[in-house]
């Protein structure tokens, strides 16, 4: 979905057609669809805005969408800036990003007011550079910027809020309310419970009009139908004309019948500007009952008025986009006679904003020493179509190779961001070693390999597990073992790099533990900068350690309550609440073997840096499949994971993928 401009950005529409008081408050893929998709709604809440629109979409005759492009275009060369984002927003949403991007490109060359710039770069991510979001988060960290509620505005619209950090600090101000109420929408979008409450709070007390209308226009985007009483009682509080008019498109945008009605008569209204939010918010409500008005108001005396509603009808005739609410499932690499396993993945989300998926593929055999290599896909629309299968690098080891993560060796919003392949070599159960490629174009092509683990021995990295932190060290995890066929019994060995893998030194600690030792670990950075890190055991529990000084030494493995059979867990910190999370099997039943099937797969929330957590939701349920090796990122406010599926009845194992909104860990009344 898209979101549009909020009240604290500049005047937008034309002076002479809206009055003073108006003005001061105007503002600113050929692909194949791979394996079983499903995409369902959040359980167990009251359906979201986007789920209760109407999906019904119009049919534009040529003549019509050649109407809605001349507006747009004319709106992207005219002088008023403003007009000509909201222009090439629409050109972008129309799929005609070509028609806007070097004028983007060329005025953000030139542009020194930052509000002006946070415009420019909003618009260049949603044409597919992620990478200039750096330029919003940029301005949203400078103090004596003019721009930062524009960048908290641009970053919320486009869904980017980098490491979270910074958001987080600013929900604790309210020196600007405006500026509190766009971070806080922002980390809304991201999972934040927080920040959703302190909106309806700012709704339901604020007696300014100004704040009555941001809240209203936030929570028609992030909201759900238990807001609609809410918006209700503050539309009964006010008697100003364009704040009632904010919350009747916000009910619409909610489900709201009378909004729904209320919202085509504003499309009808004398004021220019309640014309304009009226056909601002027509097209993402989706009824088509709007549709002939819009098209009469391609020819609006109020410039942004044509450009709102030329983008709505261009919006209500695509399909409609992904819902910040829904859940995508999709096993991307089905198993079959040839190929009996994949598994082992991980997820890159690029700076074009696509998702790079690679994972192992074994031939002919689902062995451990089968003959495996790692191949990829990719998504450029959030995981629900995936093109054709590429090989990112072939077998070069006696046995195989396997376990791949795909991580960025710096900020990935930084220009020219390396984006690094790890990966394990196999030749023998006495030689295993993790290699590293290197990427200087998100991926499409991949430098010479490095070692990074030395000495001898069998070297296990699982998949997804490189750690950067904040400071840009690498970390990789290792557990080994001198001979995996003879010894089998495991230590965990810490590799880091401070020169984005060009060299490599060990930590000084190697941690050990009962049976068959301390197995596949995985490591996260908590606020305080320390880490904690999570080991596979046999003892029917995970163990964990902690470092003080970033991984060069390490505690003692303690037992944790969290209960698990011998089967890894992935553990990572969720960026819009600074909490951890925790994915992993829930069962243990001793005397069985690796203490019982991997199953079901569960998440658990921790606020307190991994010393108790929340009750366990399970994510997958099915008892004659098992699910293990997850891999884990963030992006668009989703937990982003692959992980593999093993058929008991079969053996074969598939790898799948599955992208959940944040906000559903959080949501302890919801369904399982």
């Amino acid at each position: 979905m898209k979101y549009h401009s909020l009240p604290p950005c500049p005047p937008t529409h034309n002076r002479r057609s809206l009055g003073p008081r108006r003005q001061s408050i105007l503002s600113t893929t050929a692909s194949a669809l791979i394996g079983v998709l499903l995409v369902m709604p959040l359980a167990g809440k009251p359906l979201a805005a986007q789920q209760q629109r109407d999906r019904t979409s119009i049919t534009l005759s040529p003549q019509q969408r050649a109407a809605c492009l001349e507006v747009l275009k004319q709106g992207l060369a005219g002088d008023a800036f403003w007009p000509a984002m909201h222009a090439a927003e629409g050109l972008i949403d129309g799929g005609q990003p070509r028609l806007a991007v070097p004028m983007l490109r060329a005025r953000l060359a030139k542009e020194t007011d930052d509000r002006h710039r946070c415009g420019l770069a909003r618009e260049l991510v949603r044409a597919g550079d992620r990478r200039a979001a750096g330029i919003m988060l940029e301005i949203l960290g400078s103090p004596t910027s003019n721009g930062r509620t524009h960048a908290a505005e641009s970053l919320y619209k486009v869904n980017e809020i980098g490491d979270g950090r910074q958001f987080r600090r600013l929900l604790e101000d309210d020196s600007d309310p405006r500026r509190q109420l766009m971070v806080a929408a922002a980390l809304t979008r991201w999972g934040n419970p927080a920040a959703l409450t302190l909106i309806r709070r700012r709704l339901e007390r604020s007696r300014s009009d100004e704040l009555i209308r941001i809240s209203a226009w936030i929570l028609a985007r992030v909201g759900d139908a238990t807001d609609i009483p809410r918006l209700q009682a503050a539309r009964s509080r006010s008697q100003d004309a364009l704040v009632r008019a904010y919350i009747d498109h916000a009910l619409a945008l909610l489900g709201d019948d009378p909004g729904k009605q209320r919202l085509l008569e504003n499309l009808r209204s004398e004021d220019g500007a309640i014309r304009t939010y009226a056909a601002t918010f027509a097209g993402e409500v989706r009824d088509p009952r709007y549709h002939r008005r819009l098209l009469e108001m391609l020819k609006d005396p109020v410039l942004d008025a044509r450009i709102r509603a030329a983008h709505s009808l261009l919006q209500m005739s695509a399909p409609p986009p992904l819902s910040d609410r829904q859940i995508v499932v999709s096993d991307v690499y089905p198993a079959d006679a040839a190929s009996p396993r994949w598994s082992e993945g991980s997820i890159a989300h690029r700076a074009d904003g696509s998702l790079l998926y690679a994972t192992t593929q074994f031939l002919g055999s689902g062995s451990d020493f089968a003959t495996a290599r790692i191949v990829a896909r990719v998504s450029r629309d959030q995981g629900r179509i995936w093109d054709t299968l590429r090989v990112l690098q072939e077998n070069v080891g006696k046995r195989n190779v396997m376990s791949v993560t795909l991580r960025y060796l710096e900020d990935p919003l930084r220009p020219n961001a390396k984006l690094g392949m790890f990966y394990l070599v196999k030749n023998a159960k006495d030689d295993l070693h993790v290699f590293l490629r290197i990427s200087s174009d998100d991926g499409r092509s991949f430098g010479p390999p490095r070692q990074v683990t030395s000495g001898s021995g069998y070297f296990v990295l699982n998949n997804d597990r490189v750690l950067r932190l904040r400071s840009g060290r690498l970390l990789v995890p290792t557990s080994w073992t001198s001979d995996v066929g003879r010894v089998n019994h495991f230590q965990v060995r810490i590799w880091y790099s401070d020169d984005q893998g060009a060299t490599w030194n060990e930590s000084a600690s190697r941690l050990d533990y009962p049976r068959r030792g301390a197995m596949e670990p995985d490591v996260v950075q908590l606020e305080d900068g320390s880490l904690l890190m999570i080991v596979r055991t046999q003892l029917g529990h995970i163990a964990t350690s902690r470092s003080q000084d970033r991984g060069e030494t390490w505690t003692d493995l303690q037992p944790s309550a969290v209960v698990s059979p011998e089967a890894p867990a992935t553990v990572r910190s969720i960026p819009s609440t600074g909490d951890l999370l925790l994915i992993w099997n829930n069962r243990h039943e001793k005397g069985a073997g690796h203490g019982g099937k991997r199953t079901p797969l569960v998440a658990a929330v921790s606020r307190n840096g991994g010393r108790s957590w929340s009750r366990p939701r399970v994510l997958e349920p099915d008892p004659r499949h098992t699910y293990a090796y997850t891999s884990l990122i963030f992006a668009k406010g989703r937990a982003v994971m692959s992980y593999y599926v093993r058929d008991e009845a079969t053996g074969r194992i598939a790898s799948r993928f599955r992208s959940v909104p944040i906000a559903w860990f959080y949501d302890e009344d919801g369904e399982e």
